[in-house]
């Protein structure tokens, strides 16, 4: 296993910005990733774990630690009406699979940028449905450096939320319960979501999705473009014109310059709403 040494991150998230990391691996096995966590943690180091970057900010100074990617975790399986699928998995991956063993339930994961691991620690969801509608178990490596199989409802999936950071879990593989399913339906479905996110989504350009949570009774989309900020502008960062709840970059934006841009729009929502924004996206490194 190769450990990089000032990998560019920007490389690896996709906003397209962002420093380096001090170090970068990617591992294959649970043993070599829990070598590399104890290792570090030994240490005093910090450490991160990545999927496909799609929901990270890296600051332009960089990250002080180790980056772990999961994009060697690429086991993908179906048993029946169960589909497995490593941590490193896309989403996009997956559903394609269920697809074409004509199974229905992950239709609405098809355009989701991240990757299994991402959605079961965020319980990624569009259009009305969520991970942890599908979700069986999650296989996870324990601070204690233990391989353990966790069931769904123990995993406290809840909106963009999971017990999976706070206690430490690293996951490895997922298990998704799937039913049955006509392939010209699922497929018809995953065409029109797909054409829904094309019609309303900046695809075009860099980012992170949607940037910010859902307010509750709200929609963050909307406040941002009541509060006049659709098309707003910071350097290479922008406020979408096509869907005000995605901050883009636009042309060649820093870090900086994202994150200046959701704080300013945070500040200006507030002023004009009450209504206080959260950002979905995380961050990384100093802001």
């Amino acid at each position: 296993m190769e450990i990089r040494i000032n990998e560019p991150m920007k490389m690896h998230t996709s906003f397209r910005a962002g420093g380096p990391a001090a170090w970068y691996a990617e591992p294959e096995t649970a043993e070599e990733l829990g070598a590399l966590v104890s290792l570090f943690q030994k240490a005093g180091l910090p450490w991160y774990i990545v999927g496909n970057g799609s929901n990270l900010l890296v600051s332009d100074q960089g990250y002080p630690g180790l980056i772990i990617s999961t994009s060697r975790f690429d086991r993908l399986e179906t048993e029946g009406e169960i589909l497995r699928a490593g941590s490193g998995v896309l989403l996009s991956r997956a559903a394609s699979l269920a697809l074409k063993c004509g199974l229905t339930g992950l239709e609405f994961a098809a355009g989701i940028p991240g990757t299994v691991g991402g959605a079961c620690v965020m319980n990624a969801g569009a259009y009305g449905s969520e991970t942890k509608d599908v979700l069986l178990s999650a296989t996870v490596l324990t601070p204690e450096g233990q391989v353990k199989r966790i069931p769904a409802e123990e995993l406290e999936l809840g909106y963009r939320t999971s017990c999976i950071p706070g206690k430490g879990y690293v996951v490895l593989e997922a298990e998704y319960a799937l039913k049955r399913g006509e392939p010209e339906a699922i497929k018809a479905r995953m065409d029109e979501l797909s054409a829904k996110r094309r019609e309303k989504q900046p695809l075009e350009y860099p980012s992170a999705g949607s940037t910010f949570k859902r307010p509750q009774g709200h929609f963050a989309g909307q406040l941002i473009q009541e509060a006049g900020l659709k098309g707003f502008t910071l350097g290479g960062a922008a406020v979408s014109e096509k869907h005000a709840g995605f901050v883009i970059n636009q042309n060649g934006a820093t870090a900086s310059e994202i994150y200046g841009l959701c704080m300013e729009v945070k500040r200006r929502v507030q002023e004009q709403s009450g209504v206080e924004l959260e950002l979905e996206v995380k961050l990384l490194g100093g802001f």
